[in-house]
């Protein structure tokens, strides 16, 4: 298990200070595995326009849930951003920050006159990471969009199906935003500490989303030919790579790809025969798909419990939400966590999926309450409570 609740023990990241610009999914969720890491993060909202996702998917006490699961081990504090002596403030955190992120439109930070050219003058060590949906070049440069526009663009959704239907998840987001975007900030920082220079990141996750298709790229790359959408060696022609409904109508994944494992499921599924009698071929794809399905509608999920538990079978059920959260394997390697919030009561997180064996994930802190340490982080940079009280009266916090 890699959670651990021992509030001094350091993360690898310790000692360094992230300023983060970001809402919503893609950047908070960069900075949540940044602060798992032991990074200081401070989050920035407006004041008076929080986080909109301290708004949505309210629990029954009244908790932010999404918010939850993407801002824990973080200190928040409140600027807008418009005022001169917000920008000062900025300033002041920036002077021994490590990394500014942000998730605005392209030109959004340089309209507020806080952009990369300006702050790379003032702190050239500073690496900035800028997440959007097109990237800063480019023909799509100004245009707004959801996870579903880039996969679109990308080329991802094209493959789910014909006609192509939503994943149901944020591929694009997480996979192309937020995870693209830490792993190139841990390069940046490698690459400052070499040189001692600063950069800025550029993500696009529509370009990020381009690699989720990269062995079709092979296939295309050889071809000449695009991919039959929904219907190529991982989007459904396989019979040994498919999913497949079972008596009481839930369904099963069969991932055995590579023919030992394929030969093992059909060996624990008293199958033997089903590859000799038809092989492999592509006039005999249709008749396997069609034996398998009849097996599978023939066995409920209790009778397919001794080939799920084959360590080579590659049989797995399709579970629920609920049904993870439950998981034996998610609770032991920490992945899904209770907690007893001091104000909402028991609350649901997931854990951290970087797993180190000497610098293990830390839950420090809850997720903060919006602005729940702007007095602290201002009195910590030199301000007054004189100060402090001003910049409440003129809504600078």
């Amino acid at each position: 298990m890699n959670q651990n609740t021992n509030p001094n023990a350091k993360g690898p990241l310790s000692g360094v200070k992230v300023v983060d610009l970001s809402l919503l999914l893609p950047g908070p969720l960069c900075s949540q595995h940044l602060a798992d890491m032991g990074a200081e993060v401070i989050k920035i909202e407006n004041p008076r326009a929080y986080d909109g996702s301290r708004a949505m998917f309210k629990g029954k006490t009244g908790y932010p849930a999404l918010f939850m699961m993407l801002n824990r081990n973080k200190k928040a504090i409140t600027l807008n951003l418009k005022r001169d002596q917000a920008k000062e403030i900025l300033f002041k955190l920036l002077e021994d920050a490590d990394i500014l992120l942000e998730g605005f439109r392209p030109d959004g930070m340089d309209k507020m006159g806080i952009g990369y050219d300006v702050l790379k003058e003032k702190f050239p060590r500073l690496i900035y990471c800028g997440i959007s949906g097109y990237g800063t070049s480019g023909k799509y440069v100004d245009f707004a969009g959801h996870d579903l526009n880039y996969l679109a663009i990308s080329g991802v959704l094209d493959q789910t199906g014909n006609p192509p239907r939503p994943a149901g998840f944020q591929m694009a987001d997480v996979g192309g935003g937020t995870l693209t975007a830490l792993s190139a900030i841990l390069a940046a920082l490698y690459y400052r500490e070499k040189t001692g220079k600063g950069q800025k990141i550029d993500i696009s996750m529509t370009d990020a989303s381009v690699q989720f298709l990269s062995l079709y790229g092979g296939i295309l790359s050889a071809s000449g030919v695009s991919p039959e959408a929904g219907n190529d060696i991982l989007s459904g022609k396989l019979p040994n790579y498919n999913v497949y409904e079972t008596k009481e109508g839930r369904y099963v994944a069969l991932g055995a790809l590579e023919d030992m494992f394929f030969q093992s499921f059909l060996r624990v599924a008293g199958m033997e025969t089903l590859t000799k009698d038809h092989p492999m071929t592509e006039e005999n794809i249709p008749i396997i798909k069609q034996k398998l399905a009849e097996y599978f509608k023939s066995k409920t999920y209790a009778d397919l419990q001794p080939i799920f538990d084959h360590t080579d079978a590659c049989l797995s059920p399709i579970l629920n939400m609920k049904e993870v959260s439950e998981d034996p394997h998610m609770r032991e390697r920490g992945m899904v966590i209770e907690r007893n919030h001091p104000k909402y009561g028991p609350i649901l997180q997931y854990g951290s999926p970087f797993h180190f064996s000497e610098t293990p994930f830390v839950y420090r802190n809850d997720p903060p309450e919006h602005g729940e340490h702007t007095e602290e982080i201002l009195t910590q940079l030199g301000f007054s409570k004189d100060s402090i009280s001003g910049f409440k009266k003129d809504r600078v916090i």
